[in-house]
């Protein structure tokens, strides 16, 4: 079944200068690499530093992104605040400027009830002209979206999907089963080490931070997860499982991130800087970083 929303969308880092402005050159260059892999971005996701940009900053990032978009590419943008009105506004703007589709998480400060969450999805979805996927991810919320407020929303005319970051097999599993043959509901796998099985299992797409190291690796796996080929699967799984132990492994989710742009200008797709709260590795950590980096890939 073709659907709207489907296939590897990997949540972008965001490169910065040595200023931490965005870097429009290396946002191109990341997006042809993606583009080379029949990848499209989440852009201010997770990954992507989304809580510590500014509106302003937030929109540059956007722009860029569009301005560098492929043909076949989709653009999912994340909206991420604990302002119920900036999530508003910020994606409406985003949607104005060309993004395909808003991905949301809940605001994070307060544990909210089943009603608060449907009502904060509802309004979002009816604020917003165009289409909306929930994004539940609870190492950051520190709440886990109940698949019946899933199932609830699911039925509004603006909320396409589910992107689900939750470590928690059988809900991945319960969700997969509940929208697989749903033609107007996507349901995405954000558990990397998931990405075969889910595939496998009927997710409509995966989205993979360690894609943006090796996204020739997730297009092959998914090409083999399309083609029924599970071996072949298994293999790019285990390969890409590895990958992100290199630059996880030990790691926190703020440093983790800053191994990954480590890993990036290796590769001389982006600079490694971060931006406030969030720091660079030092000096010998990036060294050994590089060096474990080496002794896998060659």
């Amino acid at each position: 079944m073709k659907k709207q929303y489907q296939g590897v969308v990997v949540p972008m880092v965001t490169p910065l200068t040595a200023s931490r402005e965005i870097d429009r050159g290396a946002v191109a260059k990341i997006m042809e690499e993606f583009a080379k892999n029949d990848i499209s971005p989440l852009v201010l996701g997770t990954t992507g530093e989304s809580a510590s940009f500014s509106e302003k900053e937030s929109l540059e990032m956007i722009k860029a992104t569009v301005a560098s978009k492929a043909a076949h590419q989709q653009v999912y943008a994340g909206v991420v605040s604990n302002l119920v009105e900036e999530q508003h506004r910020r994606g409406s703007q985003f949607l104005e400027h060309g993004v395909d589709a808003i991905v949301a998480t809940l605001p994070a400060y307060y544990i909210l009830s089943d009603d608060q969450m449907k009502w904060h999805f509802e309004s979002l979805a009816d604020h917003l002209n165009g289409p909306l996927l929930m994004y539940n991810i609870k190492a950051t919320t520190q709440m886990s979206i109940p698949l019946s407020v899933v199932e609830e929303m699911s039925h509004h005319p603006h909320i396409w999907g589910l992107k689900d970051s939750e470590r928690d097999i059988s809900r991945m599993h319960a969700a997969i089963d509940q929208y697989q043959d749903r033609e107007d509901f996507s349901f995405f796998c954000g558990w990397g080490a998931q990405s075969a099985n889910s595939l496998r299992t009927g997710a409509d797409g995966i989205v993979p931070s360690t894609g943006n190291i090796v996204p020739e690796m997730y297009k092959a796996l998914y090409v083999a997860a399309m083609e029924g080929d599970e071996e072949k699967a298994l293999h790019y799984q285990e390969l890409t499982d590895e990958v992100a132990k290199i630059y996880q492994g030990g790691r926190s989710l703020g440093t983790s991130l800053a191994a990954l742009k480590v890993l990036l200008q290796q590769k001389g797709w982006c600079q490694a800087y971060m931006k406030p709260p969030l720091t660079e590795l030092t000096n010998s950590e990036a060294e050994m970083l590089i060096g474990h980096w080496n002794e896998m890939m060659n």
